[in-house]
């Protein structure tokens, strides 16, 4: 049987469905604010992201990630989208 070349790769998926998330703080220097991350699994280990974020983002994104049963990453725009609604609602 001839190999043929597959054209779509890991790689290639630049959309991915977020699984889990953690929410973590660092602490600034003496006197300074510190800095929240999220850490996003993507398609059950395939792929990691890791966001920078001020207190009030990470505030309406723990809002959003609980109430949105499918969230999706577009790893290339660093994009969170919420929910899917089907074309023609």
């Amino acid at each position: 049987m001839p190999q043929v070349e597959q054209p779509l790769t890991d790689a290639a998926i630049t959309v991915r469905q977020v699984n889990h998330y953690q929410f973590s703080w660092v602490a600034g220097e003496p006197g300074q604010r510190g800095t929240f991350t999220l850490q996003l699994v993507l398609d059950e280990g395939a792929g990691e992201e890791v966001l920078t974020l001020d207190a009030d983002d990470a505030d309406v994104l723990k809002d959003l990630l609980e109430h949105n049963h499918t969230v999706q990453y577009d790893v290339p725009r660093n994009t969170l989208m919420f929910g899917v609604t089907p074309a023609g609602s």
